[in-house]
């Protein structure tokens, strides 16, 4: 069986460090590839007090359907980034890297950030959705009993983790 492929993103959304959180938790064998938009830069920056080089080589590997790419998440999702790829607007390498994952058919998780949703973000969802796109908002339960933001932090991402069939015990499953 080959090693899996996986894109993960992040756009201008507060909550970029689950993204990068997503990386450091997939398992090694999983080839992983990270872009970030600028506005997330700028979110990361502000959050985690991190500089990021930007990156938006739309010609980078990821961005062709023959690279073989397996699935992408990207989290968060900012309501400009979700209205692109509702629209089919590919302008850099998350929306063409997230245009491409439909075209071939391939797994796409969206986790919008925001808060409430807007009717335009709901339909740009339900157009999505109907369109095999899964969305996914970082949104915990009670039942897992976290107690710490690094307990919801799993939560969320050991869902996302399920969604892409990765295997984990990041949360305390339903009994």
């Amino acid at each position: 069986m080959k090693n899996r492929k996986i894109v993960v993103a992040s756009s201008g959304a507060s909550g970029v460090n689950l993204g990068m959180k997503i990386l450091k938790l997939l398992p090694l064998e999983i080839e992983k590839h990270f872009i970030m938009t600028q506005h997330a830069e700028v979110v990361l920056d502000k959050e985690l007090h991190i500089t990021m080089h930007e990156n938006e080589n739309i010609a980078s590997s990821i961005a062709s359907g023959s690279f073989g790419v397996d699935a992408m998440i990207i989290a968060p999702c900012s309501m400009n980034t979700l209205a692109k790829i509702a629209c089919g607007i590919a302008d850099n390498l998350v929306t063409r890297c997230a245009s491409v994952i439909i075209k071939e058919r391939k797994q796409l998780i969206l986790a919008p950030r925001e808060m409430p949703f807007s009717a335009i973000a709901l339909e740009n969802m339900h157009k999505l959705s109907t369109l095999g796109v899964i969305i996914a908002p970082p949104i915990m339960a009670y039942y897992s009993e976290q107690q710490t933001l690094d307990d919801m932090e799993n939560f969320i991402i050991g869902k996302w983790f399920d969604l892409l069939g990765v295997e984990n015990n990041l949360y305390k499953r339903w009994e």
